[in-house]
């Protein structure tokens, strides 16, 4: 592998340093024999040694990932893990990408990835069964509907609540149409954010819940004839925040923090914030 030292931080692993020149042989047989833990994941609580394995979803949208491509480093997600990546001392061929369901990824258990970016909301319920990082972006819910829909020209909760609205399942968005809206028909659920784009799409729901910035691109690039609503006024004030979803107690995690504050610290992430996702668009709130 290709290993480089971060002009910010530097990220020292020699194995050299570790052990004398003489004991070389003997670290390679035990690392032969027991190169992994009882997790199946490596000692050093990489998926695998030398390399920093990066999960994301199947597929993964646009403004996170562009073209479902995340090895392009090309949408907000896809460029903050080769940002967070750099400042952990990786060289950008040492990043390997694996798939997961959102569902997978915060689920008790092993993990096939060191790192997973899928807008994850840092919650107490969820850090029972992961890690997070520090967090990596601050965002709010939002309703969005199409032209046409009962729920268009909506201006408030009270006007939500006849209505289908649905989201992802598992998410906090989701968890916002139970809380917040509470319609007459509960939330309606679905297994990703295109399964329900797509019910709003052929009207077998009215509005969906969605972050902000994919609520701006969706009504501006996925929908025919898409309105944003207004934002959840339970989360217009603070917001939802997304961190980056490790093993529980992952020995990782302190060192991907660093890297997280650190980005914040310079500029970075608000910088690939304004590129990637709109940075200063607003939506109304609801009341």
């Amino acid at each position: 592998m290709t290993r480089r030292t971060s002009s910010r931080r530097p990220f020292a692993r020699s194995i050299a340093a570790l052990v004398g020149a003489g004991a070389a042989a003997f670290v390679l047989a035990a690392c032969a024999s027991t190169g992994a833990g009882d997790d199946g994941t490596a000692d050093d609580g990489h998926v695998t040694p030398g390399k920093l394995t990066v999960g994301t979803g199947e597929p993964a949208y646009f403004p996170w990932v562009l073209d479902d491509a995340p090895e392009s480093g090309k949408g907000f997600e896809a460029a903050v893990a080769y940002a967070v990546a750099d400042e952990l001392g990786y060289a950008r061929d040492d990043v390997v990408w694996v798939r997961t369901t959102f569902d997978q990824a915060i689920a008790p258990g092993p993990k096939d990835f060191d790192l997973n970016l899928q807008q994850f909301s840092i919650t107490d319920e969820r850090a029972e069964s992961v890690d997070f990082s520090s967090p990596y972006y601050e965002t709010t819910q939002v309703v969005i509907t199409v032209e046409g829909s009962p729920a268009s020209g909506a201006s408030s909760i009270a006007d939500l609540k006849p209505l289908l609205i649905g989201a992802q399942t598992g998410t906090t968005s989701f968890d916002a149409i139970e809380q917040v809206i509470q319609p007459a028909a509960g939330a309606m659920v679905f297994n990703t954010n295109d399964d329900a784009k797509l019910a709003l799409q052929s009207g077998t729901v009215d509005a969906i819940v969605v972050d902000l910035p994919t609520a701006f691109y969706l009504t501006g690039a996925e929908l025919d004839g898409g309105e944003i609503i207004g934002q959840l006024p339970e989360t217009s004030e603070g917001g939802d925040e997304f961190g980056i979803v490790l093993a529980k107690d992952s020995p990782l995690t302190a060192d991907v923090t660093a890297a997280v504050d650190a980005l914040r610290a310079d500029g970075t992430l608000d910088d690939l914030a304004a590129e990637w996702l709109g940075g200063d668009d607003t939506a109304p709130v609801l009341e």
